[in-house]
């Protein structure tokens, strides 16, 4: 006798991960039509908001910081490097390992990126008040780290 699986009977996770893709999804949106200008797609640009703010960084590390894959991240370096936004050079204290930098073009670039990015954030989340903006930010970041340290299953 085949066994079916009970029906769950509180649909408020279900509503909630809805609610959340469908958030998710308008919130990349908006910032893509408001950072659009800039020449270089959202992702490229807060990668290169990193790498300024971290300094000479190694990639790995990059990726780990903006919650990446380091094959998602190699991607986005190369079209900065081409873009000559981004230089490699080897690290002091290490031959083998490779430190991403940005050029003087690429600091512009990015100083001018976060400055926008943060003024599109002041719209997109305007219709949240401080306080709930600050719960927000907890709330989801109490999620990410929950997700990124589970083992998968």
């Amino acid at each position: 006798m085949a066994t079916h699986p009970t029906e769950p009977t509180d649909h408020l996770p279900g509503e909630l991960a809805d609610a959340f893709g469908r958030a998710g999804k308008s919130v990349v949106r908006a910032f893509d039509e408001r950072l659009g200008e800039h020449g270089v797609s959202t992702p490229r640009s807060k990668l290169l908001a990193e790498i300024q703010r971290l300094g000479p960084v190694r990639l790995a590390d990059l990726a780990r910081a903006v919650g990446i894959t380091q094959g998602t991240a190699s991607t986005l370096v190369d079209a900065l490097v081409r873009d000559q936004l981004v230089v490699r050079s080897t690290d002091n204290n290490d031959r083998r390992a490779i430190r991403l930098s940005v050029t003087p073009h690429g600091d512009d670039q990015a100083r001018r990126w976060l400055t926008d990015y943060l003024n599109a954030a002041q719209g997109i989340f305007a219709c949240l008040d401080p306080a709930e903006q600050r719960t927000l930010a907890q709330l989801l970041t109490r999620l990410a780290d929950t997700l990124e340290n589970r083992s998968p299953q």
